[in-house]
């Protein structure tokens, strides 16, 4: 192990693929083989993306009522969790969230909207406005995030202004069973397919801490590489109650650094985004995250939870002499 960390970083920045075999052998390394580890994917993330780091922000444009039954989510109507329910928001409160998401230091803004997809018509041209309001009233690159997606939708929301679509594929294809029955695996990766189809840039990765493996863990980043998506989103989960994974354990902040660091060693070359539950799970080692590998990280609050206090994330950023530039989708 020791010999094969000491030459990990030269090995992927001169070309090589990790492969899954020595992925899982990092995932289950232990003690102070950890710190050579965020090393490594430290310096493979310099050389690939650069020392600066991405900042995005998303706005809740649509919440609850949920069809799907996702385990982790509080918007599912299949769950008893105790949070807002409201229709799509109106154009302006679209618009104006991508202004305070410049104001913030975000250069991507995401629309998200609970559901199994958006609804043609009403809603998607609304959406539209917004996303041609949005570039050319700020600098933000608008992104959405509004479930499955098929061919023509992903065209009309290019053609309008989307410069990335966001769809998490949540975990790995092995585990996806247990987390989700109201919808196939398959209709997240023909989703990713169609958005990368239409010329948008695609954001997908997942949550950890569902009661995956690491073996699923990194199960998740193989799809993720072969599908060749363009930014992954790092979540980590927040138990919210009402949901069936409410009494859940986090995972430790060492468990969640070794993953950004294995993901960044997977997918070198990819924006990697350290997303929701980041407090909770990471705690006093946050900042940590970009030692590990991570290139970007999300400012503001998440759908139904809230995040850090923005001033203390650009705190640690200027503790860390970290500028930031580019879209993390």
């Amino acid at each position: 192990m020791r010999q094969l960390l000491a030459t990990l970083d030269e090995r992927i920045i001169s070309g090589e693929v990790l492969s899954e075999g020595e992925a899982l052998e990092l995932m289950d390394l232990r003690g102070t083989d950890r710190f050579a580890l965020f090393l490594a994917a430290s310096r493979v993330k310099e050389h690939f993306v650069g020392h600066r780091v991405s900042l995005c922000s998303i706005i809740n444009a649509k919440s609850g009522r949920c069809p799907e039954n996702c385990a982790f989510c509080a918007q599912s109507s299949h769950h008893a969790s105790d949070v807002p329910v409201y229709p799509l928001v109106d154009e302006e409160s679209l618009v104006a969230g991508a202004r305070a998401a410049e104001n913030n230091g975000s250069i991507c803004y995401g629309i998200v909207t609970s559901g199994t997809t958006i609804s043609k018509g009403a809603e998607l041209d609304r959406i539209c406005r917004a996303l041609a309001r949005i570039r050319r009233e700020t600098a933000i690159a608008p992104s959405c995030s509004l479930g499955l997606l098929d061919e023509e939708t992903a065209m009309v929301l290019k053609e309008a202004g989307a410069v990335t679509y966001h769809h998490n594929l949540e975990t790995a294809r092995s585990f996806f069973p247990s987390i989700c029955s109201t919808h196939d695996y398959e209709e997240d990766v023909r989703t990713v397919r169609a958005a990368k189809k239409s010329g948008m840039t695609v954001c997908s990765g997942g949550i950890f801490g569902l009661g995956e493996s690491p073996a699923q863990r990194v199960e998740m980043a193989l799809t993720l590489r072969e599908l060749d998506v363009d930014s992954v989103p790092l979540n980590f989960l927040n138990p919210i109650e009402g949901t069936p994974l409410a009494g859940s354990s986090l995972i430790t902040p060492q468990e969640c650094l070794v993953t950004i660091a294995v993901y960044r060693l997977l997918l070198p070359a990819k924006m990697i985004t350290v997303c929701g539950g980041r407090e909770k799970n990471l705690r006093d080692l946050q900042s940590w995250m970009f030692f590990a590998g991570a290139s970007g990280t999300m400012i503001g609050n998440y759908l139904t939870t809230t995040g850090r206090n923005t001033a203390d994330d650009w705190q640690m950023l200027k503790d860390l002499d970290l500028e930031t530039e580019g879209c993390c989708g």
